[in-house]
């Protein structure tokens, strides 16, 4: 984690971590930009290794998701040893403090820790510079994903 980031990131792997990571997710998918909540929780929430930041009074900052192994293949064209990072949202009060990098981050630490040998995702196209800056490279053509523009993205580990 970058020393401005103004928090600690842990894995979630408490009801109560798993339950502040989802609030995240909802207050920036489902109200700030409108994603409906029955697309925004889903099957792979149950399997995949969920990362939580907070500040240091415990307010939950952001939250991020890495799906491995079967859940991951689907979403990486097949290949086992990529993972999928996702659902990565950071609090509207904590956006530009190294938050979002921090999540990324650890949600790396725990692909290689799982011996994956690269990382995927689907971006938002707004948000294409910000992963471009942690070095993962866009790949694919633009698609919807929740009625938002998205872009495939790569990074090895």
């Amino acid at each position: 984690m970058g020393v401005s980031a103004p928090c600690t990131v842990r894995v979630a792997e408490d009801p109560a971590d798993r339950a502040a990571c989802f609030a995240v997710r909802k207050e920036v998918f489902v109200v700030e930009q409108g994603v409906a909540e029955d697309i925004e929780y889903d099957a792979y929430d149950a399997v995949a290794v969920h990362v939580l930041a907070v500040r240091e009074d415990g307010l939950p900052l952001g939250t991020g998701r890495l799906l491995h192994g079967e859940a991951a293949v689907a979403k990486t064209g097949g290949d086992p040893s990529v993972g999928s990072l996702g659902r990565l949202a950071v609090s509207r009060e904590a956006r530009g403090l190294g938050v979002g990098a921090a999540l990324v981050r650890a949600l790396e630490d725990a692909a290689l820790a799982r011996g994956l040998t690269a990382v995927d995702l689907h971006a938002q196209t707004h948000a294409l510079g910000f992963y471009e800056r942690l070095g993962y490279a866009a790949y694919g053509p633009e698609f919807p994903d929740a009625g938002i523009p998205h872009r495939a993205m790569r990074r090895a580990l």
